[in-house]
């Protein structure tokens, strides 16, 4: 672990020790989504922090935020684990948010400011019209559109659960679902699309069929561990 973390140090230099923990924050969270630190990796702390060049205090605090966005857990005795999603608990949690996402972009379609779709669809438009596509780029937009849904829904419950839903979908999706980048910005357009028009019949069946989409990908190619 420490050799891969060591050739991303980030420069943590001269920072307070909330922006510390806040950069500190963004660093494991980029290993966890660059899979420098995959599923069921146990993170020791002092060999972590020594690799980032930092103490154990700001670490400790972004692992505990980690831990409350359900990307680790803490394993046997003090250490942290990175979280492990199989394919039954991602379809599971797919299935959840085929029940409550659809509803959930129909109650933010009048809440979304103009700036901010205009900004999420430039974004979504330039990656499914880019000659060689980035995966950094398409988790980043993909979290953009996501989150503008989640952010305007003005359920506060709603929000809370889809957001610990996606943490789930999107640890399974790091590792097996490479091959949806490009369909996803095709379906992500649409959401947008729908949006814009405040078309909340179109908006509840692009988003439905975006989940389904991705329940329908996980069973064609991947070897299911559950029924």
């Amino acid at each position: 672990m420490t050799g891969s973390v060591a050739q991303h140090k980030p420069k943590f230099e001269g920072k307070g020790q909330h922006n510390l923990a806040s950069l500190t924050y963004r660093a494991v969270s980029d290993m966890i989504r660059h899979r420098r630190l995959r599923g069921g990796s146990v993170i020791v702390e002092a060999k972590l922090a020594e690799a980032l060049g930092i103490s154990r205090t700001p670490l400790r605090e972004a692992l505990q935020r980690l831990e409350g966005e359900g990307l680790v857990l803490k394993g046997n005795g003090r250490n942290y684990v990175v979280r492990r999603v199989d394919i039954g608990e991602y379809l599971q949690s797919l299935k959840l948010r085929l029940l409550i996402e659809p509803e959930a972009a129909v109650l933010a379609v009048p809440s979304i400011p103009k700036t901010k779709l205009i900004a999420v669809r430039r974004e979504v438009q330039e990656l499914f019209e880019a000659s060689s596509y980035h995966t950094d780029e398409h988790w980043f937009s993909d979290d953009n559109l996501h989150n503008m849904i989640i952010d305007y829904c003005g359920n506060q419950v709603m929000a809370k659960v889809l957001r610990e839903l996606r943490a789930t979908t999107r640890l399974f999706e790091i590792d097996q679902l490479k091959d949806r980048l490009t369909p996803d910005s095709a379906e992500h357009l649409e959401i947008i699309e729908a949006i814009e028009k405040k078309d909340l019949e179109a908006t509840r069946i692009s988003v439905a069929n975006h989940v389904q989409s991705l329940i329908d990908f996980a069973r064609r190619n991947l070897v299911l561990g559950t029924g």
